[in-house]
């Protein structure tokens, strides 16, 4: 049952963002990478993740099929239930954020209106960072075999054949996956992060 907000009582944290800040030597934020199946999202947040905490940051990324095998594992994939997933994660990675972490998600995530809201939710720095691949390009890769699957009827609602896919209107940073190799776009997204999430130390 949904919780009720009169019986909640939320508690404060002894130990504030600066604090935080202080132990990890940087601020806490969340990076979101929204694309089509197949443009790279998983890909390019496990190089991230790699990189990072070589370079001294303490993060974490939350994927797509690795969360809908736990957490969300009671989801479908109609419109209703892949808002409701993204709503847990943005959820989820607030509270990364909030704790001190750079959250890297990868999700689809398809619809303009759960990402907003997903930035509503963070307290944190949110970077919407599109990658960017067409769909000729995610087809042609179809690495799990998934868009073979939705032209054949298999897959009805898949995201970019039967259900549609809003691109970011205003992204912190884009990607261009589609025409690059992984490495150069890794790359383009390390170099962002490093100057929008700097390390203090």
């Amino acid at each position: 049952m949904p919780s009720t907000p009169h019986l909640l009582t939320t508690m404060a944290h002894a130990i504030d963002a600066h604090e935080r800040r202080l132990h990890y030597g940087h601020a806490g934020a969340v990076i979101w990478l929204t694309g089509l199946s197949g443009s790279g999202k998983s890909s390019l947040a496990m190089g991230l993740e790699q990189a990072l905490m070589r370079l001294g940051y303490s993060c974490y990324v939350l994927d797509g099929d690795n969360i809908r095998s736990g957490l969300n594992s009671d989801l479908g994939f109609g419109d209703a239930d892949r808002s409701e997933n993204i709503r847990r994660i943005g959820e989820v990675a607030a509270l990364f954020a909030d704790a001190g972490l750079v959250c890297i998600t990868a999700f689809i995530s398809p619809f303009l209106a759960d990402r907003a809201l997903a930035r509503a939710r963070c307290k944190q720095g949110f970077h919407e960072i599109h990658v960017a691949a067409d769909l000729a390009a995610c087809e042609a890769r179809d690495p799990k075999g998934l868009y073979k699957k939705a032209r054949a009827g298999q897959l009805p609602s898949f995201t970019g054949i039967g259900s549609p896919y809003e691109p970011p209107v205003q992204p912190e940073c884009v990607i261009s996956t589609g025409t690059e190799a992984l490495s150069e776009s890794l790359t383009t997204l390390l170099d962002y992060v490093r100057h929008a999430v700097p390390l203090a130390r």
